[in-house]
């Protein structure tokens, strides 16, 4: 009697044989080992800091290695408010990310200026940069901030690009 697809892979993979397609294992690497930059602008950023501890423990989903350099990070988490004058620097560092890269908005005033209603805040920073996660809060907790990489985690593995490269398919301007 013949084995089952089930049955067979099982086997297989008690052999130590796995099989399975690039593009899913691209996309399993890429969601296991998301590094962030370090971008902290406000109060935000302490909490962004404290995911990291051993209380939360970010490293257990690969992300626990802040980049101080853009070039070796793929995401961006845009931490407190954004002024006109720091725009143009977040911009820069994005610009200079490798492709694919993600932006995660952290709190209200990086995601619409929270309570500063003024010439000199950023209202969004997706004014700047396209965002691709958005976290609420004044200042969000560190598990909000998880609970948001985990949910890039799952755009990444189902495949869904980056906002920048859906803007780019509509024929926008990123």
């Amino acid at each position: 009697m013949g084995l089952t697809s089930t049955q067979s892979a099982q086997k297989e993979a008690e052999r130590g044989i796995l099989l399975t397609t690039v593009d899913k294992m691209t996309r399993w690497a890429r969601k296991s080992s998301v590094w962030p930059a370090t971008f902290g602008l406000a109060c935000c950023a302490i909490e962004m800091m404290s995911v990291t501890s051993s209380r939360y423990d970010l490293a257990r989903f690969g992300s626990e290695a802040f980049r101080a350099s853009p070039r070796q990070a793929d995401l961006m988490i845009v931490a407190g408010r954004v002024s006109q004058k720091m725009a143009p620097v977040l911009r820069t560092i994005w610009e200079q990310m490798p492709e694919p890269k993600w932006v995660i908005s952290m709190g209200a005033c990086a995601s619409s200026g929270g309570v500063f209603d003024n010439y000199a805040i950023i209202q969004g920073v997706d004014h700047v940069v396209p965002v691709d996660v958005y976290v609420p809060g004044c200042p969000p907790t560190p598990e909000a901030l998880m609970f948001g990489i985990l949910k890039l985690r799952e755009k990444i593995q189902m495949g869904l690009p980056p906002k920048y490269q859906e803007i780019a398919e509509r024929g926008g301007a990123s």
